[in-house]
């Protein structure tokens, strides 16, 4: 019950990038995509806890919605109302451009198979712990180390909201323009908000096990850890950086690429 169940909130996701990819064809843009990645995740979970009957059973699957929810809602209205102030997002154009040269594709069918086709599973995969938690809920009450996953949750949401504000404040702040932000959190981690991102998805997997979601789960944070470190996270964003920003190269000599951690001399 449980697969067919995660099979069907895999189907709505997908129904949902294909909505998103049609709006992308029309106004030749897919860089919402950021903010779909977030408001996606809810989406799912929602889903999930109308095919558990509409209400979550017990505190764990209450928590987990309420935890995503907080979580998706505040990044995705963050990255769409960044996306209207700045408009295109230069690393999609390249992605689009740089496939359409070496494949041939038209802009519908990059857009659908390089970006809302990938992007779908993807953050379907990411959010298992959570769908699945609230999918097998039984009411039980949440033992001490799933509310220890609540305040891990939690502190992880909090941290890339500040980290987010501190960044956003930076940016718009004339003169700071085409300096680095090396103050905040940003002091102690190049990517805060990669990082609060991170620490919200492993407690978030800790209430959904505490919920009674199988283990195999933790592919969800696993993989989001992997993309956020390794692929398409902090290396895609720095190798940007380092190129177009001065001072760059002596930012990463002495603050920490991930976890915080008090600068070197």
């Amino acid at each position: 019950m449980l697969l067919t169940n995660l099979a069907i909130t895999l189907g709505a996701v997908m129904a949902l990038m294909l909505a998103c990819w049609w709006v992308s064809v029309q106004i030749r843009d897919v860089s919402f995509i950021d903010a779909i990645w977030a408001y996606g995740m809810v989406y799912a979970v929602l889903v999930a806890t109308l095919l558990a009957g509409g209400v979550p059973a017990g505190p764990a699957g209450g928590l987990l919605l309420a935890l995503v929810a907080a979580w998706g809602v505040r990044l995705g209205t963050h990255l769409i109302l960044r996306w209207r102030r700045l408009g295109r997002d230069p690393r999609y154009d390249k992605i689009i451009a740089r496939t359409q040269a070496s494949r041939g594709w038209s802009f519908e069918r990059t857009a659908l198979l390089q970006v809302f086709g990938l992007q779908g599973p993807l953050l379907w995969g990411v959010s298992l712990p959570a769908q699945a938690g609230i999918l097998v809920d039984t009411g039980t009450p949440l033992p001490l180390w799933g509310w220890a996953g609540v305040i891990i949750a939690l502190v992880g949401i909090i941290f890339e909201t500040v980290g987010d504000a501190q960044l956003e404040a930076f940016r718009k702040n004339p003169a700071m323009r085409g300096k680095v932000l090396d103050t905040g959190l940003w002091r102690y981690t190049r990517h805060p908000n990669y990082f609060g991102d991170f620490v919200t998805w492993w407690g978030i997997f800790i209430v959904g096990i505490a919920a009674g979601a199988p283990i195999w789960t933790i592919i969800g944070p696993i993989f989001l850890s992997f993309t956020l470190t390794r692929w398409s996270g902090a290396p895609l964003l720095e190798h940007s950086l380092k190129k177009h920003r001065p001072g760059y190269e002596a930012y990463i000599r002495r603050t920490s690429g991930f976890f915080p951690w008090p600068p070197k001399a």
